[in-house]
């Protein structure tokens, strides 16, 4: 079972095969690997401690970047995973990220922002989309167009309580005009656009 994985100079951690979305472009609709790991399926969710020993049986000064980004979205495990970066905090000054489709406040039915305060330096929440009819056609989600709603009130929320917060499309999924667009929503919200690669 991989809960841990390197990607270039950053450590991933995978705690749950979970997601409310479908995105068309997520790698878990193509394969069950992911680089060199032969699968990121879990065969069951590892309890908090388990993340914990997996992450801490690497020497973390060697990374750039703890990422919590698996198959599944982390915020499906919400109290596990900040239960995890702060015991991680205790023991190491490494950067950590979360990579999510900012729906944590649908996934766990309150308001999550607070939760984030003291436990991450980054916050990259999927935007995808210029609105939400645009979302919901590329990523499926259970939540249907409340999600796109709901994820730009997450980040406008969360960035009160951690350092960095962006939102990101994916450069293949998206015409030009629409990241235009999409720039103007996260400046709207307080926050920056990162166009990234398609994994």
């Amino acid at each position: 079972m991989t809960i841990t994985y390197i990607y270039g100079g950053s450590l991933y951690v995978n705690i749950t095969n979970r997601c409310p979305n479908a995105c068309d472009f997520c790698v878990r609709t193509h394969n069950d690997g992911f680089y060199s790991e032969d699968s990121l399926w879990l065969d069951c969710e590892p309890t908090r401690q388990e993340i914990l020993d997996d992450i801490l049986r690497h020497d973390l000064a060697a990374f750039d970047e703890l990422v919590f980004c698996g198959y599944g979205e982390p915020t499906c495990r919400l109290d596990d995973m900040l239960w995890v970066c702060r015991a991680v905090r205790r023991v190491s000054n490494i950067r950590i990220r979360l990579n999510t489709n900012g729906q944590a406040n649908l996934i766990c039915g309150r308001d999550t922002a607070p939760d984030f305060e003291g436990a991450l330096d980054i916050v990259s929440i999927s935007l995808n989309a210029a609105d939400a009819a645009g979302y919901q056609a590329l990523c499926h989600s259970e939540y249907g167009e409340a999600a796109y709603a709901s994820l730009l009130d997450f980040a406008a929320e969360v960035k009160r309580y951690v350092p960095e917060v962006m939102l990101t499309v994916v450069r293949t999924t998206i015409p030009d005009e629409e990241i235009d667009r999409c720039r103007g929503i996260a400046a709207g919200v307080g926050v920056s656009l990162r166009v990234r690669e398609l994994v």
